[in-house]
């Protein structure tokens, strides 16, 4: 079964003109995923198509009203589950997210706009609330694609090289060490000569140190979930402190 992926949203244009480019488009001729857009605005009732409406209790704003959300969400055959909804307050969304999510069969994300939702859709037909960080988009259709696009190229055929994903950022809960391709030397920084080496497990136990290193340099709450193991500390050991090397 082709893995499914559905988007609630007033602007489904800007989902699919995203995944007809990229990964997302050549894992979708591969035949790896599908994706399914609905525009809230066909549930609604009046000529104007109307979405929103000011807040009870007053204040600034207007807030997605519950009726177009649960009308599209009991419209639709086969719903992927879970319905995900992108807000400020929900919980982050991690790589651990993302393998989680790829390992179903699809799922549903619901894009707010303006002050947010009616609490009434939430509670009625969301299963979940996630954040992409602590800062406030206009919309929730960037944040849908980046979640997107963050599952789908951990599915099974999805890139090139499977094995690619193994290797990235978070894959171990560190960040992944710098890359290195040719010339060999560029404006007078030169790639480490580990990398040219030819003894591949000295190269990775440099990659290795250089990951730990970096974590703990850039994301100190990342390398405190971290247990270094023996072979962690005989990498840190033998590359104190690599870097690019000046030239001269």
């Amino acid at each position: 079964m082709t893995f499914r992926v559905d988007v609630l949203t007033l602007f489904p244009g800007l989902i699919e003109h995203y995944a007809s480019d990229t990964i997302l488009a050549r894992a979708a001729q591969r035949g790896v995923w599908e994706l399914h857009t609905h525009d809230l605005r066909d549930a609604t009732d009046d000529a104007h198509r109307t979405v929103d409406d000011t807040p009870f209790g007053g204040g600034a704003g207007m807030v997605l009203r519950a009726e177009p959300i649960v009308r599209t969400v009991e419209a639709i055959a086969n719903l992927p589950r879970p319905l995900i909804a992108v807000t400020p307050s929900g919980t982050p969304f991690t790589q651990t997210t993302a393998r989680r999510l790829a390992q179903g069969s699809g799922f549903s994300l619901l894009c707010g706009r303006y002050e947010g939702f009616d609490q009434r859709a939430l509670d009625l037909v969301v299963d979940d609330e996630v954040s992409l960080g602590d800062f406030v988009l206009a919309g929730g259709e960037l944040a849908a694609l980046c979640i997107t696009e963050a599952v789908v190229r951990l599915l099974p055929g999805a890139l090139g090289n499977d094995s690619s994903v193994e290797e990235e950022s978070f894959s171990e809960g560190l960040l992944e060490y710098p890359h290195y391709t040719k010339p060999a030397e560029f404006r007078g920084l030169v790639v480490p000569d580990v990398l040219r080496s030819g003894d591949h497990g000295k190269v990775e136990r440099w990659r290795r140190a250089q990951a730990l290193r970096r974590t703990k340099e850039r994301r100190p709450d990342l390398f405190a979930q971290h247990v270094l193991t023996k072979e962690d500390e005989k990498a840190l050991r033998e590359f104190p402190g690599d870097e690019v090397q000046n030239e001269g």
